[in-house]
């Protein structure tokens, strides 16, 4: 402590005392120094002063009626966890475009097995003539590459088409269906189940039970019956023929009404055209296998 600072302490403790204040005690230790003094009638706070000044040794001064006694201590104060000193920064560079490639982390070598690097290297040797500029390198390389592509070509058409439905403007669905010689068209529409076969009820056209369940297997596989009206137009064939055909455009139009039917309707084969047909007559035969008599 320099003799300035002794001065100016020693003349605040002398003011104070001159004023009848029994006790003083002033601390400085984290840059605040306070002097308290109580009356002798009210024992009231009367005073404090604050200072700025910063002492690297704290003081500690007592006052009473006989006599001023100091003490010092050469042990800091606790420091407070408050940062309160000026913290600089560093000049950098703070454009908005960074560059991109210093943050890029270089990719590890991956140490290969003994076996793979053999291989590896085998194959290189038996290649390294396709790099050389001449004629034949050029046409095998020319051939691998269009093999590739056909490779590719291959997986893009053997992945499954993305299937939407296919509505009309009056809320219909269509599907052609074909059975031997007969040809249908059917249309559906969210209804109460009505069918109607060439301007026909549906049990009036196709009297037998068979050819009605073989109609309805779509909507039993779908579980959708009664919820579709169902308009169909066929010609040609018989009524077994017909029958076939109706059930496969009415697969066909459901499937387009609503793809998430067709997973059950494939599995029951209901959307697979039946491709048999009647054979043929032979010569020398009464029909295509029956021999005559003799």
């Amino acid at each position: 402590m320099t003799s300035a600072m002794r001065g100016s302490l020693l003349s605040v403790l002398h003011r104070s005392s001159q004023r009848g204040a029994p006790l003083a005690s002033l601390r400085n230790g984290s840059r605040e120094i306070s002097c308290s003094a109580w009356g002798e009638s009210n024992n009231k706070l009367t005073s404090q002063i604050t200072s700025t000044r910063c002492v690297s040794r704290a003081a500690i001064i007592n006052i009473d009626h006989t006599g001023v006694s100091r003490s010092f201590s050469s042990r800091p104060e606790k420091k407070s966890m408050l940062r309160l000193h000026a913290v600089t920064l560093k000049h950098s560079d703070y454009e908005d475009e960074l560059d991109e490639a210093r943050w890029d982390v270089p990719e590890e070598e991956t140490q290969l097995e003994p076996f793979d690097s053999r291989k590896m290297e085998a194959k290189e040797e038996a290649t390294w003539w396709l790099y050389d500029g001449t004629q034949e390198s050029r046409d095998v390389l020319a051939a691998m590459r269009a093999k590739k592509a056909q490779k590719d070509r291959w997986i893009k058409n053997s992945s499954p088409p993305v299937r939407v439905s296919e509505i009309d403007e009056r809320g219909r669905a269509y599907g052609r269906g074909s059975r031997k010689s007969a040809q249908a068209r059917v249309w559906i529409q969210p209804g109460e189940g009505e069918i109607v076969v060439n301007r026909q009820d549906f049990l009036t056209y196709f009297p037998r039970e068979t050819h009605r369940d073989h109609i309805l297997g779509p909507f039993v596989a779908s579980q959708t019956c009664g919820k579709f009206d169902v308009k169909a137009v066929v010609n040609g064939g018989g009524l077994t023929g017909q029958a076939g055909a109706i059930r496969l455009g009415l697969a066909r139009a459901l499937e387009k009404y609503n793809p998430d039917y067709r997973p059950p309707m494939k599995r029951h084969g209901f959307l697979t055209r039946d491709p048999r047909m009647v054979e043929r007559k032979k010569v020398g035969r009464v029909k295509a296998r029956k021999s005559p008599q003799w």
